[in-house]
């Protein structure tokens, strides 16, 4: 989760033009360096969160530049994937497995929730893809993985490693030049349209 930020911002820079002031390619080096060093204290190289990095940022590159809206571009996706997971949890219960009942509540209230659970975020996303910069998305999104990192640790008492709490603080301490950054520049923006005269 902390590549797809990255990958995101990439893609804003280079496919759609998207322009980055000179503190801001230094928060996204100082947070690479922190997901570098993530990488190597992990000891190989995370295939399968390269994959999914470049698969969600991709998303978010389509879902910014598709033509249609966000609730009617979700609909889209839903409808294209409701067959396939129809048919899938059709194999998956013929075959023993599937969905099953949890503490009384039968399967299905459970597959219902988790699909109104999973589709306001995509909406949301979806929404706020369009309305502002990707490469801004992909800066967001160092949300969630912080989150779970701290979930895991303080609720779950997960175990971590000094690598990853130095990998986590780089990452961190990029974000916090990236939002200094922004709050400089919207003070001197502020700054300089107050002594401009009235006309």
């Amino acid at each position: 989760y902390f590549l797809n930020p990255l990958v995101s911002v990439i893609l804003g820079v280079t496919v759609l033009g998207e322009r980055l002031r000179r503190g801001q390619w230094a928060a996204i080096v100082i947070a690479a360096a922190g997901v570098a060093w993530l990488s190597v204290d992990l000891g190989a190289l995370p295939w399968i969160s390269l994959f999914l990095a470049v698969t969600f940022a991709l998303y978010g590159l389509i879902r910014k530049t598709a033509p249609v809206e966000s609730l009617d571009g979700l609909s889209i996706e839903v409808a294209v994937m409701v067959p396939i997971g129809i048919v899938a949890m059709i194999v998956l219960t013929a075959g023993g497995g599937g969905v099953h009942a949890v503490d009384g509540v039968p399967g299905w209230i459970w597959v219902a929730g988790a699909g109104l659970m999973t589709s306001t975020p995509l909406l949301l996303f979806a929404f706020a893809a369009r309305q502002i910069p990707l490469w801004t998305v992909g800066v967001l999104q160092y949300i969630t993985p912080t989150l779970q990192f701290l979930l895991g640790v303080l609720a779950y008492d997960e175990d971590w490693s000094g690598g990853q709490v130095a990998g986590y603080s780089i990452i961190w301490f990029g974000l916090i030049v990236f939002a200094a950054e922004g709050v400089a520049r919207a003070r001197r923006v502020r700054g300089s349209e107050a002594t401009e005269p009235a006309i």
